[in-house]
């Protein structure tokens, strides 16, 4: 078997396993119905980085992927038509199937950016560490408590109010 073969069995044995938890974040991200798209157009992305190949942490590398990817597509739903971008925003609902919340949070994390949101989706539903947030997202252990302490103040200021 060519280096080239084992290379791309490697790639989808590691897209088997990590492709339901970036699906997922996705979902949190930019809502279920985008949330496909995102991932497969990110993964397709990495996939084709000339660097891809040098890459010693691959899964860290494709959650930083899925994030970039959903940026973009956040910014292309603000570019969108004033009534595209209502229709978005009203189904703030839609942004990730966890029934226990209650659709006031949903709506208030929904207005997170979309950092303070990945920070908050992986430390408090993925249930991980500030390091393990901080290497997915590909930033420092400090961006992650920052980010997460604005967000944490921006609820409160939402939900109190």
């Amino acid at each position: 078997m060519t280096a080239e073969i084992a290379e791309r069995v490697g790639d989808a044995e590691l897209y088997e396993r990590v492709a339901p938890e970036l699906l997922r974040f996705a979902t949190a991200l930019v809502g279920r119905v985008d949330a496909p798209d995102v991932v497969s157009g990110a993964v397709v992305k990495a996939l084709g980085t000339p660097g891809w190949a040098a890459v010693t942490n691959r899964r860290a590398y494709l959650y930083r992927s899925v994030f970039n990817e959903a940026q973009t597509w956040r910014r292309r739903a603000g570019q969108r038509s004033i009534l595209e971008a209502r229709a978005v925003r009203a189904a703030g609902a839609d942004l990730w199937e966890m029934p226990t919340l209650r659709p006031e949070v949903r709506r208030a994390v929904a207005r997170l950016s979309m950092r303070q949101r990945a920070v908050v989706v992986l430390t408090y539903w993925a249930d991980l560490a500030p390091p393990a947030v901080a290497e997915r997202l590909g930033i420092s252990e400090g961006s992650v408590r920052r980010h997460l302490a604005r967000a944490r103040a921006r609820l409160r200021e939402v939900l109190d109010a």
